[in-house]
């Protein structure tokens, strides 16, 4: 088995993870990504993607953006996988904990939202 580019990084068993799922699932993340785009829309959106754009890893960010081009939601969650590596935890807070950390913008919580939703409903 080939190392992935983002091998190396803290979180690559969960964009792993992301990446198995899409796969497995794909018509559950283009559903998600309805409720990740509506649920991110605006400033604080804008400000989380910066900031994961900013952070991201070049190599990891541009193959693992490859492979998830279609699918936003498992994009936003790779890109904020990437960026932050104290952040995987979210993808098992309760849902209306991530809303509660949305509605106060915290970007992690944006950009994992509908990956959080996917992976437990596929778990």
């Amino acid at each position: 088995m080939t190392a992935t580019a983002w091998a190396h990084l803290p979180n690559a068993k969960h964009i792993d993870r992301v990446l198995a799922s899409l796969k497995a699932h794909p018509k559950k993340w283009k559903a998600a990504q309805t409720a990740a785009q509506t649920a991110a829309r605006g400033e604080a959106w804008d400000a989380a993607w910066d900031a994961a754009r900013g952070a991201a890893r070049d190599a990891a960010w541009y193959v693992s953006r490859g492979v998830a081009r279609d699918a936003i939601a498992a994009r936003d969650a790779i890109a904020a996988l990437i960026a932050w590596d104290d952040c995987a935890y979210m993808l098992e807070l309760p849902e209306d904990t991530l809303k509660v950390l949305r509605a106060v913008g915290n970007e992690q919580a944006l950009l994992l939202f509908g990956a959080a939703k996917v992976l437990k409903e596929t778990s």
